[in-house]
């Protein structure tokens, strides 16, 4: 038996085409439910291609959850060829690098539009579906940036931290109809988009360092997290948030100087 099984269940993904989004996608998969990948960029094809390689079944529709017409065309697209949505998983982002005395209103804008308002959006068109069969799940990929400011990112931790109450106001709204909501926050996650991060010199060695599991994550991690929240497993959890992150957030004390409670091990 199964542990946790999606079988017969439609799983929605924003942002599948790459990074964790595309292996989130794959773990949904994995665990049996129809996947439908939304992404503005066609590499969520390739991302589909993998998925259906290895046996699992999905869809993917272009989606830009920036626009209430693209979101609304794509949750009635995929309700036509797959059926109604059981989880949903807010997972597309961006992040713009500015110091907030000189961030421009157009990039502030323009990470809220994407980070936040997006998964609104998508709450909405996809959670309605949910709530017309009184069952569902909701997962919004945030970060550790929305308890501990990321500075020089622009609205990035803001948007973040506003998901995570958004996400609580969602799960005590929606909870008494059957419609859970919870939060997945990243740590040091290894992607496409990080990559360049890793290549230079000695940045790996550094941020293994600082992890108490003393290794990068990888979207599997963040996948393996969302897949559970949206199970029957995660029944009575919701309003919750998940840290993923290697213990890395758990480490503050220990940057600061204490003579005589210096550590031993290696």
């Amino acid at each position: 038996m199964n542990w946790i099984d999606f079988t017969g269940k439609v799983a929605i993904i924003t942002g599948a085409g790459a990074g964790i989004g595309r292996g989130i996608a794959a773990g949904f998969a994995e665990a049996g439910a129809t996947v439908v990948l939304l992404d503005r960029d066609d590499d969520a094809t390739q991302a589909l291609d993998d998925i259906i390689a290895r046996g699992g079944r999905g869809i993917f529709l272009r989606c830009d959850v920036t626009s209430d017409d693209s979101v609304r065309d794509a949750a009635a697209q995929s309700l036509a060829a797959v059926g109604p949505a059981a989880v949903l998983v807010n997972n597309a982002g961006t992040m713009r690098a500015g110091s907030l005395d000189t961030m421009s209103m157009d990039d502030w804008q323009a990470i809220l539009s994407l980070n936040l308002t997006g998964y609104f959006r998508c709450a909405q068109a996809f959670g309605a579906q949910m709530l017309a069969q009184g069952a569902g799940a909701l997962v919004h990929i945030a970060s550790i940036s929305a308890h501990a400011p990321q500075s020089h990112s622009g609205a990035y931790s803001t948007s973040k931290a506003a998901v995570a109450m958004l996400s609580r106001q969602l799960a005590a709204e929606w909870g008494p109809r059957g419609v859970r909501s919870n939060v997945v926050s990243p740590g040091l996650i290894r992607t496409a988009m990080t990559r360049t991060l890793y290549d230079s010199p000695g940045v790996e060695e550094a941020r293994r360092a600082m992890v108490p599991r003393r290794r990068i994550g990888e979207p599997q991690d963040i996948a393996n997290a969302a897949v559970f929240l949206a199970s029957d497993r995660a029944d009575y959890i919701t309003g919750e948030e998940i840290v993923v992150d290697g213990g890395f957030t758990q480490t503050i004390m220990g940057t600061i100087p204490r003579p005589g409670f210096e550590g031993v091990g290696p």
